[in-house]
């Protein structure tokens, strides 16, 4: 990709449709702290880690076993000097068969190198897919943020 968006594959032995439930099961790899609902197009949800970040995505794209696409409608991520830097920006997550096993491959479209939150959010971004969606796709169990409480 030309534009430089984050972007992370993982390769796993598992099927396509194993990788396309986990991406939706986002209470069981991004954070516990999530309302609404991620499983079909046009459902909307709100994920809350403390009060340092705060999102509320809409599923625009949703294809079984092939794609996954997150709008980003509002965002407040106060560690930033532009806390609505997430508006606007494509959370995607594409699944694909290479050579009899699965890629996911994660792009946040709109984090870019030069933008405020890259360093952290590509950080974060890398332990979440790496670790733990990774993790709930393998083994069935994911490390998401706990609730607070």
């Amino acid at each position: 990709m030309t534009d430089h968006h984050f972007s992370v594959s993982i390769i796993t032995d598992q099927t396509p449709e194993t990788v396309f439930n986990a991406v939706n099961n986002v209470r069981a790899w991004w954070t516990e702290n999530l309302e609404g609902q991620t499983l079909h197009k046009d459902n909307v949800f709100e994920v809350r880690f403390g009060d340092v970040h705060y999102s509320r995505q809409q599923l625009t794209e949703v294809i079984p076993g092939k794609k996954v696409v997150w709008l980003v409608t509002d965002s407040r991520l106060n560690f930033l000097q532009n806390q609505s830097e997430w508006n606007q920006t494509r959370v995607c997550f594409e699944i694909s068969e290479q050579k009899g096993q699965t890629e996911l491959r994660f792009t946040h479209e709109g984090l870019q190198p030069g933008v405020e939150c890259f360093d952290a959010c590509s950080n974060a971004w890398s332990d979440f897919i790496n670790g733990s969606l990774r993790n709930l796709i393998t083994s069935g169990k994911g490390n998401p943020a706990l609730k607070a409480g």
